[in-house]
């Protein structure tokens, strides 16, 4: 996830990107089917999304411990605690290194003279408030539609939905 740079003509936002996307909707089907294990080739077709370009993402996953795999004919993958104990924000992590970078720098390693000397703060908080939904979410609660209430009223919002 990125805190992309305005002055490089870039869109100021917070991207999940494809890998990060793929990541956790992999996850979601072995959540699904935990303690069992998945194939790659199921899980690509149940999510419909290029199985090459998956196991590069599960062996991301396996590498930080969020799945473990298991060779041979009956083997797959299945992840590596239970599905409520697995969050959001661990798979992202998994896949795409720190929630949130600024060019290329974490948040509080940012500094900035003149008028724009207090923007880390500004960096560090979006970090922050990405937290408090990808780390309070785990993929039990995602499966079931029962997220922590304060990220369920994020998505009340009357513009929530709505893209600026």
């Amino acid at each position: 996830m990125c805190i992309r740079d305005a002055r490089a003509g870039h869109d100021s936002h917070v991207q999940i990107s494809a890998r990060g996307d793929y990541a956790v909707r992999a996850a979601l089907s072995l959540a699904q089917a935990y303690p069992a294990l998945m194939s790659a080739q199921a899980i690509a077709q149940e999510q419909e999304m290029p199985r090459k370009f998956l196991e590069a993402v599960l062996a991301d996953l396996r590498r930080a411990g969020v799945v473990r795999a298991q060779r041979g004919a009956e083997g797959g993958y299945t992840l590596s605690h239970p599905p409520r104990d697995v969050t959001i924000g661990q798979i992202l992590r998994a896949v795409d290194g720190p929630l949130a970078g600024v060019r290329g720098l974490r948040p509080e390693e940012t500094q900035y003279t003149g008028a724009a000397e207090n923007l880390p703060n500004l960096w560090v908080a979006v970090r922050a408030a990405v937290r408090e939904v990808v780390d309070e979410v785990s993929l039990a609660e995602l499966i079931s539609g029962r997220m922590p209430a304060h990220v369920r009223k994020l998505t009340t919002r009357p513009d929530a939905w709505q893209p600026r």
